[in-house]
C-alpha cells in the first residue's frame, strides 16, 4: 500500500511539474524567449513582392543584441512613386529592379529592433503618358524599427517602417523632367523563419 502511495505521488509530482514547465514554455512563449539568444540565423522575405511579380530575399545572423542582415529585393510592377515625399506620381511611376542592401540592427526590447541600412537601388522609371521607361541608379539610405512576432519555434512576422533617403537625381522624358524623392516613407512586412539560434 506504501509503495503505491509513493508511486502515486511520485506521477503527481511528475505531473505538476510538466504542467509548470508547460505553463513556463508554450506555443506563444517559448522557454527561453527567442529574444534571449545570444547568436541566431535567420531567413526571410518581404512576401508581398511576389504578388507583384517580384521576389525580396535575406538572410541575418544575430550576435547578442546586433544583427546584420543581407538582402536583394527586385519589386516586379510594385509602384514605389507614391511612397515618396514630393513625389511625381500622378506623372511617374517607379518600380524597383534587381538591387541588393545590407542591414545593421540593434535589438532594443525583447524583439523590437532598431536598424540602419544601405540599399544599391536601381529604378525603373516611367513615364505614364509614353510608356517610356529610363533606369535611375541610388544608393539609398536610412532607418527601420520592426517587431519579430514569432508563431512557435522557427516561424515569425516582422512589420515595420522604413524611411529611405536619397540624394537628387533627374531624368529627362522628352522636355519633362523627373526628380526623384530624397525621401520615402514605407510600411514594410516580412516572414521570416529561424533557421538556428544558440542561448
Amino acid at each position: 500500500m506504501k509503495s503505491y502511495l509513493l508511486l502515486t505521488i511520485a506521477i503527481f509530482y511528475g505531473i505538476a511539474l510538466h504542467a509548470q514547465d508547460s505553463l513556463k514554455c508554450s506555443f506563444w512563449h517559448p522557454d527561453p524567449p527567442h529574444y534571449k539568444a545570444k547568436q541566431a540565423i535567420d531567413a526571410e522575405s518581404l512576401f508581398p513582392m511576389f504578388f507583384t511579380g517580384g521576389y525580396h530575399a535575406a538572410v541575418g545572423f544575430r550576435y547578442d543584441k546586433f544583427r546584420v542582415r543581407v538582402s536583394v529585393i527586385n519589386g516586379g510592377h510594385y509602384n514605389a512613386e507614391p511612397a515618396g515625399l514630393k513625389n511625381q506620381k500622378d506623372d511617374f511611376k517607379r518600380f524597383y529592379k534587381t538591387s541588393p542592401g545590407i542591414f545593421l540592427g540593434y535589438n532594443i526590447w525583447k524583439n523590437l529592433e532598431l536598424y540602419t541600412f544601405l540599399e544599391m537601388h536601381t529604378f525603373a522609371i516611367e513615364q505614364k503618358s509614353t510608356g517610356i521607361r529610363q533606369d535611375i541608379r541610388s544608393n539609398d539610405f536610412g532607418g527601420g524599427i520592426s517587431y519579430q512576432f514569432f508563431f512557435g519555434k522557427y516561424i515569425y512576422l516582422q512589420p515595420g517602417l522604413h524611411l529611405y533617403l536619397r540624394g537628387d537625381k533627374t531624368r529627362d522624358f522628352n522636355g519633362v523632367q523627373y526628380t526623384i524623392p530624397n525621401a520615402d516613407v514605407a510600411p514594410v512586412i516580412r516572414i521570416g523563419f529561424r533557421l538556428w539560434e544558440k542561448q
